[in-house]
């Protein structure tokens, strides 16, 4: 296992500490007018998703996660797993249906997501920034709903229940955020 210095370490590095892997998330160097200077680092457990924040000395070492990403393709689920496919090889994966948490909500067959490994075990799934979903009930709008902010519920395709503006009608695709449950933009799609 590769170790490094407090010094290196960047965001979106994968650590490894007590035996769980965790993403750096936010760090800061601080430099007090005295004492020794150290890093107080911001970091997201990758099996549980908690955060935590962590204070470490300059001079200490880290160690580097056995961290992994594939490029896969989503499959099925059978309620306790998600299987995803790697397109290079055809390797199924199953990822447990507890580390997709509320994400699983936007996950529709055939998406294409990075499988995060760690130690040759699947352990999360990272979704596209967007994901183009087709509304499939809402209350209909009316010509002339274009006032802003005003939104209304609607239900995709995948289950998943987001606020959409008034405009949005059944059988309309919108662009969501999987992150935040949010509606990007209405889509056209031929």
């Amino acid at each position: 296992m590769a170790s490094i210095d407090v010094n290196q370490i960047s965001k979106g590095m994968k650590l490894e500490i007590d035996g769980q892997p965790f993403e750096i998330v936010d760090y800061q160097h601080v430099k007090p007018g005295k004492g020794q200077a150290f890093a107080r680092i911001k970091l997201k457990n990758l099996k549980t998703g908690n955060v935590v924040e962590k204070t470490y000395k300059v001079g200490e070492k880290l160690e580097l996660a056995d961290f992994e990403e594939r490029e896969m393709e989503y499959l099925y689920n059978d309620g306790e797993f998600y299987y995803f496919m790697d397109n290079r090889t055809y390797e199924q994966t199953g990822v447990p249906a507890a580390s997709l948490g509320e994400k699983a909500k936007f996950l529709k067959e055939n998406t294409t997501v990075m499988v995060q490994f760690y130690k040759g075990e699947a352990i999360s799934v990272k979704l596209p920034k967007s994901i183009v979903l087709q509304v499939t009930d809402t209350e209909p709008g009316f010509k002339g709903d274009t006032v802003s902010n005003v939104t209304k519920p609607a239900t995709l395709e995948t289950g998943a229940v987001i606020q959409v503006p008034m405009f949005i009608n059944p059988g309309d695709f919108v662009r969501v955020n999987p992150e935040t449950g949010e509606y990007i933009e209405r889509v056209n799609v031929k």
